[in-house]
């Protein structure tokens, strides 16, 4: 199976638990909602690949990993995009959760997707223990308080923001724990490959700045200009656009020096940069040309 149908496959396994027995229709029918169209599903496909780099001999613990990162990621745009946060309208070319489900189903949505990320890793537990352990702290730790998506989305209600620790958390986080995640799904250690998931976090919060202020709405199948309308921080607003996408170059190139020895080095130097090629928007590319 490729990459792509590993991922999809696993995440439709997770959300079938969920709408097993005797589960409330409307709410079975979001999780659906929530998780598909799946995007480019990048935190996943980071976490396999690392794997996949470090041997990937428990192929079924990658899976659960890559699922449980996917499963939070979902449940934070449903939450982000909620009238309490960033109240957005569309989400992914159709309407976000709330507005298709509305906020009860949809903040009911959210928590069950985070529940179901911990089940995944638990119901994979059997695969190896101890590895087991280490992937739900890892997972725990970027999804809550103080390091995770959750401080991310509370650093918004502060008067003063500390930047580096905002964007690290709300975007970099997942990034960190796809990375940390994947290789700990293959028996290495976590510690080392939590640099390349903070760079690649860093690039892509770069590349999301760049396509809020360039492209419209149509064009990223969610509201566009939100950074300058909602008065939040960004790449763009600090340095513009042409030191936006210098400053994303510069990013890439430290986050490919930042990858651990590994057997599968080469390979994932090489998916990393057409990973990231794919992100800058087009305006943004033409300007750096």
């Amino acid at each position: 199976m490729d990459l792509s149908g590993r991922i999809e496959s696993a995440i439709s396994r997770a959300i079938a638990e969920g709408q097993a027995g005797a589960a409330p229709p409307k709410l079975a029918a979001a999780l659906d909602y929530a998780v598909t169209p799946g995007g480019a599903r990048i935190r996943p496909t980071i976490c396999l690949n690392v794997a996949m780099a470090c041997g990937d001999d428990k192929p079924d613990l990658a899976d659960a990993a890559a699922t449980a990162v996917e499963l939070i990621h979902c449940a934070s745009l449903v939450h982000d995009d909620m009238p309490c946060f960033d109240n957005a309208d569309i989400r992914r070319g159709k309407p976000a959760l709330h507005k298709a489900y509305g906020e009860p189903l949809a903040l009911l949505a959210g928590d069950s997707l985070i529940v179901a990320g911990f089940e995944v890793l638990a119901r994979a537990a059997h695969h190896d223990c101890q590895r087991a352990i280490e992937l739900i702290r890892i997972l725990g730790q970027r999804t809550g308080m103080p390091y995770g998506i959750c401080a991310g989305q509370g650093w918004e209600s502060e008067d003063k923001i500390d930047l580096s620790a905002y964007h690290r958390a709300k975007t970099g986080a997942l990034f960190i724990a796809a990375t940390s995640m994947g290789a700990v799904a293959a028996g290495h250690e976590a510690e080392p490959w939590e640099e390349l998931g903070d760079r690649i976090g860093e690039a892509f919060q770069v590349a999301d700045d760049l396509k809020d202020a360039l492209l419209d709405a149509e064009t990223m199948g969610k509201p566009a200009g939100q950074d300058a309308a909602n008065g939040r921080p960004s790449a763009v607003a600090e340095l513009g656009v042409d030191g936006a996408v210098q400053r994303f170059k510069d990013i890439l190139s430290g986050a490919i020096a930042s990858i651990p020895s590994c057997p599968g080095e080469a390979r994932l130097a090489q998916m990393v940069r057409m990973m990231a090629e794919r992100l800058i928007p087009e305006p943004a590319s033409q300007v750096a040309e």
